[in-house]
């Protein structure tokens, strides 16, 4: 243990020396998230990584960065905070995969009222476990105790990976033609965007988190809420290497008006069967709970559909079974198609 310690610091609200604990708290933690490339070691002013790059003509460096929001606030109200760190994870390897990106290492950055050393380490061990879901290295990150700026018991997270691709490899748009397949990979839940509507919705309606409904097939509102994000990473991976993958779309906030199109060129459109779509229970709850209109839904949550993949047509069926083998309950959700409106649900 460090024996570095200010009284005057102490005073003014920051505790050094909770710092010091929650760094060997974490370190069980990170050592889960070693992978090749990667020190085990944190605590120093930098974390390292040895990329292999063996075997790629033009290595490209990809980066995502991205937080939790306000699904924070929900944790601190039902006093959980093991699964956030997944979420921030996913938020970020999730985005670098859509490029055709391996993950190789994450950092994250935690600002909190006061540094309470297993409540630190209770949100790095989520972070780890998002990691490892990843395969990517946790290499360090930042605990920054900011009194007087946030009220003790609270926290903000956020964080950022990097990944690696061959420049040849790099998903764009561009090849993706009227006709091919979208592909839906199903989410966990909500994932970590539209919780201040969320939040709205409960608050207006009068719903707690300990709330129960038969549709929820009897969890909790709040458990509900707190399941982390998927995160697509390996069934991705995989996919790559055994179909040829022309576009990727991860659903986060602005759900689908505003993620599939991004996955798309100029003139082309995605039309999604909304019959097809299994949509998780949750959605419809919040909808008839908030008095939201089914399009506003689809404009700002993921309604079950966490990831898009784009095929050729006589690609679809080998690319569903391949995420079949990989753990995705993937299905066919729509199709490119010649249109002035970048995005119809019909």
């Amino acid at each position: 243990m460090n024996d570095s310690r200010s009284d005057f610091y102490a005073s003014a609200g920051v505790d050094i020396t909770a710092g010091y604990k929650a760094v060997e708290l974490m370190r069980a933690h990170v050592r889960r998230t070693v992978i090749p490339g990667a020190d085990d070691d944190i605590g120093g002013f930098g974390g390292t990584f040895v990329p292999d790059l063996a075997g790629m003509g033009e290595p490209v460096l990809v980066s995502g960065t991205d937080g939790v929001g306000t699904k924070v606030k929900l944790a601190f109200e039902l006093d959980r905070h093991d699964t956030v760190g997944i979420d921030c994870v996913a938020m970020c390897v999730n985005d670098i995969i859509c490029c055709g990106a391996k993950p190789l290492f994450f950092l994250d950055y935690i600002a909190c009222g006061r540094n309470i050393p297993e409540k630190i380490a209770s949100i790095v061990g989520g972070v780890a476990e998002g990691c490892v879901r990843a395969g990517c290295a946790l290499i360090g990150g930042e605990t920054a105790e900011h009194p007087g700026l946030m009220p003790e018991e609270e926290y903000d997270l956020a964080g950022f990976a990097v990944g690696i691709v061959d420049r040849q490899k790099v998903l764009k748009p561009d090849s993706v033609t009227e006709g091919d397949a979208i592909i839906a990979l199903p989410s966990s839940g909500v994932h970590s965007n539209g919780f201040s509507l969320v939040r709205k919705i409960l608050a207006e309606s009068g719903t707690k988190l300990t709330d129960t409904f038969e549709e929820l097939g009897g969890r909790t509102v709040g458990e509900v809420l707190l399941t982390p994000t998927r995160i697509y990473v390996k069934s991705v991976l995989k996919l790559l290497d055994e179909v040829k993958v022309k576009s990727i779309a991860h659903i986060t906030g602005g759900g689908f008006y505003e993620n599939i199109p991004r996955a798309l060129p100029e003139g082309l459109g995605a039309k999604i069967d909304r019959s097809s779509l299994r949509t998780l229970p949750i959605f419809p709850l919040l909808a008839r709970l908030g008095g939201v209109p089914e399009r506003e839904m689809f404009n700002v949550y993921n309604m079950g559909v966490g990831m898009t993949v784009i095929v050729a047509p006589k690609d679809a069926d080998r690319a569903i079974e391949v995420l079949k083998e990989a753990g995705e309950d993937a299905y066919v959700c729509g199709t490119v198609v010649k249109s002035g409106e970048r995005m119809s649900v019909c």
